[in-house]
């Protein structure tokens, strides 16, 4: 039960009875919401407001048409209108019991919804180049991408987790070039690493792994028969590394897109800039240099360029370089043209800070490409400072000083990692603290959420041990008297719970996953503020052996509360442990 959106529903039912000629696109945009200071009541809405102006009527006429036609609701307790129009209601008690009798019906459910009626959304993150193990840079955008499509898929999506291998740059040959090296090592060469190429020794094993598979063969070759051999084998060890590097973490892709399969003669890019060039979309033209930036596909001549400027974009991009080879922007446009055959009409793309001026352009193509069908909303993730000793780490795959997702994920745990990165803004910059996430205080959220659902558990515990007579097995809390839970601490904890389906909606609307763990910890704050004040007030203990009906009610909402920090935690790759050490 998603009290809000039922209240937006009877709201907007009001509208059209008593202004059958207000635009219904309009009352479709009304909100219902909490109000932002909770004395004025549970719910508002801005309904008056939003159809004033069509309507030729001041929103508090409205507003007091509106407040008049709740008194008859016999859910709504008092209705007033408040400032320019807002109309302000206060509920009945059963309302959120009724709630709570949703979460015990609804169990993991509860929350769910069907945004997405099935649509196909493609959900692109990580990608990061093949060149090496997984470092805490790639971690922020890992776990925002695994959350977010657990989000989408929540609210009825279908989701496809995407991993583009961007495996046809220079680096590849870089890498080759490397590991190549570490072959020579392995059959027993002394090497010296020139600057340029990858000196970690994460590539020593795939030396190794060359030289049981080619022996000395290769080092007759020529660089340019020994380099397909050296590259084929050293790609599919890399990704065999960065896969596990994201299993540790709990990050899966259902594909993983091989960026080279769209070169070559007959491939996606020529046959995506022929069907451009179709469309008119193509001419020969010069770019001014770009302003105050470094993009690597301008070159000061007459280039094939893509009418970028059509779709938003601030200028037009190149295509084509100067030695007949294709920009990176040009395998952009294919591969998103490619999605979009695949059937995907909406896209997401999570992305690092360093590629924030690629927003425009990808959005640009995915227009393009899709005649305007298909939307792409991009995703940035700003900088994560990893702090030790107040110094934070340098990372570089060149210099192979690297701090690896592995080591945050062997020192802190998973469930610290991935809660701690999804208790930001994507878009803000963040510093992941090791003495904090690994401190046992509300300060450190994922033990203060963690430690809620652990309470939760021990409640039970604590039940079965001092009621011996209750056999909690046989229990049906379906059936407890939710109507003995009315203390200002019970609804005020129900209406935490109650809270879950709109901050659902609102992240998978959003994209934005660090609402749900946003709210999950304001509910493990109005729980922990519930136990704290049955200590001192002996009527508000979740287990009173001296009022069993009472227990058994609030058994069902303690219940309650465990099954939406479950279902939370769980949609952020979380876990929820019964007890913790």
């Amino acid at each position: 039960m998603d009290i809000f959106a039922d209240f937006a529903a009877r709201v907007a039912a009001a509208l059209k009875t008593l202004y059958p000629e207000a635009p219904v696109e309009l009352i479709a945009r009304a909100v219902v919401e909490p109000p932002r200071d909770p004395a004025h009541g549970d719910l508002s809405s801005n309904a008056a407001m939003v159809v004033a102006k069509p309507l030729g009527k001041s929103p508090r006429e409205i507003a007091t048409a509106l407040a008049e036609h709740f008194k008859h609701d016999p859910d709504v307790d008092t209705v007033e209108v408040a400032g320019p129009g807002f109309v302000n209601f206060r509920l009945d008690d059963p309302v959120w019991h009724r709630v709570l009798r949703s979460v015990d019906i609804l169990g993991e459910g509860f929350g769910k919804a069907d945004l997405g009626r099935g649509d196909r959304v493609n959900v692109e993150y990580v990608s990061a180049n093949p060149t090496g193990p997984m470092h805490v840079g790639h971690t922020r955008g890992a776990v925002f991408g695994d959350a977010l499509a657990s989000l989408l898929a929540y609210v009825g999506y279908d989701v496809t987790r995407e991993y583009y291998i961007n495996d046809a740059g220079g680096q590849i040959d870089v890498l080759a070039q490397s590991a190549f090296l570490r072959y020579r090592e392995a059959l027993g060469e002394t090497i010296v690493i020139p600057p340029g190429l990858y000196p970690g020794d994460y590539l020593k094993p795939v030396g190794e792994q060359l030289a049981d598979a080619y022996g000395r063969e290769l080092l007759d070759l020529p660089e340019a028969e020994w380099m397909p051999k050296v590259k084929e084998l050293t790609l599919k060890l890399m990704l065999e590394l960065i896969k596990t590097d994201l299993a540790e973490l709990g990050v899966q892709h259902d594909l993983f897109f091989s960026e080279r399969t769209l070169h070559g003669p007959g491939g996606d890019i020529e046959r995506t800039l022929q069907w451009l060039r179709e469309q008119n979309l193509v001419y020969q033209g010069t770019l001014e240099p770009p302003k105050g930036q470094t993009d690597e596909d301008w070159e000061a001549r007459e280039q094939t360029l893509f009418r970028a400027t059509l779709y938003g974009d601030d200028v037009d991009r190149a295509l084509v370089k100067s030695d007949g080879s294709y920009t990176y922007f040009a395998a952009d446009i294919a591969y998103h043209r490619n999605k979009y055959l695949r059937g995907f009409k909406h896209m997401i793309n999570v992305l690092g800070a360093d590629h924030s001026g690629y927003v425009s352009r990808l959005k640009a193509a995915v227009k393009a490409v899709s005649g305007g069908e298909a939307d792409m909303d991009v995703k940035i993730m700003q900088l994560v400072r990893l702090l030790r000793n107040g110094e934070p780490f340098k990372m570089s795959k060149r210099s192979g000083d690297l701090v690896l997702l592995s080591d945050v994920v062997e020192e802190v745990g998973v469930d610290a990692t991935r809660f701690m990165l999804l208790y930001r803004r994507n878009d803000a910059q963040m510093d992941f603290d090791f003495a904090l996430v690994k401190e046992q205080s509300r300060d450190n959220p994922v033990f203060y959420v963690q430690y809620a659902h652990a309470r939760t558990c021990s409640v039970f515990r604590m039940a079965e041990k001092e009621l011996p007579a209750l056999d909690l097995s046989a229990l049906e809390l379906s059936q407890a008297p939710l109507e003995l839970l009315v203390s200002p601490a019970d609804i005020e904890l129900i209406k935490a719970v109650a809270q879950w389906p709109r901050t659902v909606s609102a992240a998978a609307l959003a994209h934005e996953p660090h609402r749900i763990a946003f709210y999950l910890y304001e509910l493990a704050a109005a729980f922990h503020s519930f136990w704290a004040k049955g200590k001192d007030d002996r009527a508000l203990r979740f287990v009173n052996p001296e009022d069993l009906k009472v227990t058994v009610a609030r058994l069902a909402l303690v219940g309650a509360v465990r099954q939406v920090l479950v279902n939370g935690l769980t949609v952020l790759g979380v876990s929820a442990p019964d007890e913790l050490s």
